[in-house]
């Protein structure tokens, strides 16, 4: 499968007062086919912001209508689609306003349409029509109907809006169906650029970097919000604490930060700190000078801190890091200077710091387990992620993306199996769904030829993701051997752990991959097993 079948465009929807609503209630239609993002702003302000989002993120096509879209054509470096109404859709806003007044006015975009010419002397309709070509013409178009005795105007969202302010009816000309198919066109039309840019280069360039705001995938309130919370914080340089379960993202929205950020274009170091040793994650963070401990390196080592000088220090699992470290680290903070192990002399930094947890820092701070002085620190802008089970909705975009990525082709998602998805509580959040992803990747192709995502097929192949709902499949075919032992995800026992380690050649990320589950996660029931609980 080539990469730009991977791709899923990002579509950005621009407009003002009522349309904005309408777009939003058609979103959900397009879920795993784009990532569609809200920008409720017109002309100039909108212009402003779209320049400044594509300095750091990119979309494919922007989708607008009336003024506001001709507007954006003519400012913005990005193909503009406009949602364009066809005569049913003025036959029905025609129908709405002469509900509301025997005298109906129109105002178009630009120049006045014929088709209300011919509705007026077939049916004998008072119309008064107009046209305008920006916000100011709009005003005075719709004071002067008002002035003829018109009691319902139709035209665009500007037009509609001044209308209601005005206190006569406004009435919006476009429909769902035009609005669903000015979707339709974006979509295809970001994929023939996809292609078109492929074809020239030879290449095709993957239109999501790695802190890219396009990997927040998502259309919910929650991501929208999500997304906007990033490039607010990304632009500023304070400290960001982000807070939120194991496999809600915490390290990609620290990537989107540093991407949205002045500093994109330098380092990005991320550091975990429950899976570095304590005795080493000292001179990890800080660097050693020469000679500073038995086995250091000759001429000693620059710390990660260091590494990060003028860019982004990303750390994660920050709750783990030991209470000797804590203040050393901010003193960091605070002084913005390090001093390496065994070094007398501090180097001045200049980083940016992001920290993320999935502990309640305030209940270690108060228990003694947390540096409170630190906390404080770190809780300057926070960032709190919603576990997925509270945004449901976009779990069809994100198993979509997540097969495409992992070779499973254009499956398709059915009714009952989106709903018993969406019933799951997701403990491991969006990595559970990725893994799940992963997996249907496989064995949905080994057991059947169909595309399709069934409720039955999801119950064979991942039957402890859905508890009681298993009983339901329980006389339906079983899968072979090999895919039932890969359907199984849970902890593995200590012997399992120790086997699993050694086949890995001691490489731990390599066993996270084959277990399916995160480093964090591994490191985690490694240091369980070898410290054993009480």
């Amino acid at each position: 499968m080539s990469t730009q079948d991977t791709v899923i465009p990002t579509i950005w929807t621009v407009s003002v007062t009522r349309l904005s609503s309408l777009l939003r209630d058609m979103t959900p239609e397009f879920d795993g086919r784009a990532v569609i993002d809200t920008i409720n702003l017109g002309f100039e302000e909108a212009v402003t912001l779209i320049r400044e989002r594509l300095r750091s993120e990119d979309c494919d096509v922007l989708l607008s209508a009336g003024s506001n879209g001709e507007y954006l054509r003519n400012r913005v470096d990005k193909p503009v689609v406009l949602i364009q109404p066809d005569g049913f859709d003025l036959m029905q806003a025609l129908a709405r306003a002469r509900r509301q007044s025997g005298r109906i006015g129109v105002v178009s975009y630009a120049v006045e349409m014929p088709e209300f010419v011919e509705f007026k002397q077939q049916f004998g309709l008072q119309i008064e029509q107009r046209s305008y070509r920006n916000a100011e013409e709009a005003r005075d178009r719709v004071a002067e109907l008002i002035a003829l005795g018109c009691g319902a105007i139709v035209g665009p969202g500007l037009i509609a809006e001044l209308a209601d302010r005005a206190g006569v009816s406004g009435i919006l000309m476009y429909s769902a169906e035009s609005i669903r198919q000015a979707f339709e066109q974006a979509i295809d039309l970001a994929r023939m650029l996809s292609v078109a840019r492929s074809g020239s280069s030879g290449l095709v360039k993957p239109a999501d970097s790695k802190f890219s705001l396009r990997r927040l995938i998502g259309n919910s309130e929650s991501v929208m919000a999500l997304r906007e919370q990033v490039r607010l914080y990304g632009a500023s340089d304070r400290t960001v604490l982000i807070t939120g379960a194991t496999g809600t993202g915490k390290e990609l929205v620290a990537q989107a930060l540093h991407g949205a950020s002045p500093r994109r274009s330098a380092p990005f170091v991320a550091v975990n700190c429950g899976a570095i040793a304590e005795s080493l994650l000292e001179s990890e963070l800080f660097g050693y000078e020469d000679g500073a401990f038995t086995g250091s390196r000759r001429g000693g080592r620059v710390g990660l801190i260091e590494a990060a000088n003028k860019g982004t220090l990303f750390l994660d699992e920050i709750g783990e890091m030991p209470l000797a470290l804590q203040t050393r680290l901010l003193r960091v903070l605070e002084e913005r200077e390090v001093l390496r192990v065994g070094s007398h002399r501090p180097t001045p930094v200049d980083i940016r710091v992001i920290a993320a947890t999935h502990s309640e820092l305030d209940a270690l701070a108060a228990n003694g387990g947390f540096r409170r002085d630190l906390y404080y620190r770190l809780n300057v802008l926070r960032i709190t992620l919603a576990p997925l089970r509270e945004r449901s909705d976009d779990i069809p975009l994100l198993l979509m993306t997540f097969l495409r990525a992992a070779g499973g082709g254009a499956m398709v998602l059915d009714g009952p199996a989106q709903a018993l998805l969406q019933q799951h509580s997701w403990p491991g959040n969006v990595r559970e769904l990725r893994n799940l992803a992963e997996r249907l990747a496989v064995l949905a192709h080994a057991e059947s030829p169909l595309s399709a995502i069934t409720r039955p097929l999801l119950l064979r192949c991942a039957p402890e993701l859905f508890g009681d709902a298993v009983t339901e499949n329980q006389h339906a075919p079983t899968l072979p051997a090999p895919a039932r032992e890969m359907a199984r995800i849970a902890r593995p026992d200590d012997a399992s752990l120790q086997r699993g380690l050694r086949e890995a050649g001691g490489q731990r990320e390599r066993l996270a991959q084959r277990l399916g589950v995160s480093r964090t996660t591994l490191w985690r029931w490694l240091r369980e097993m070898e410290n054993p609980p009480p």
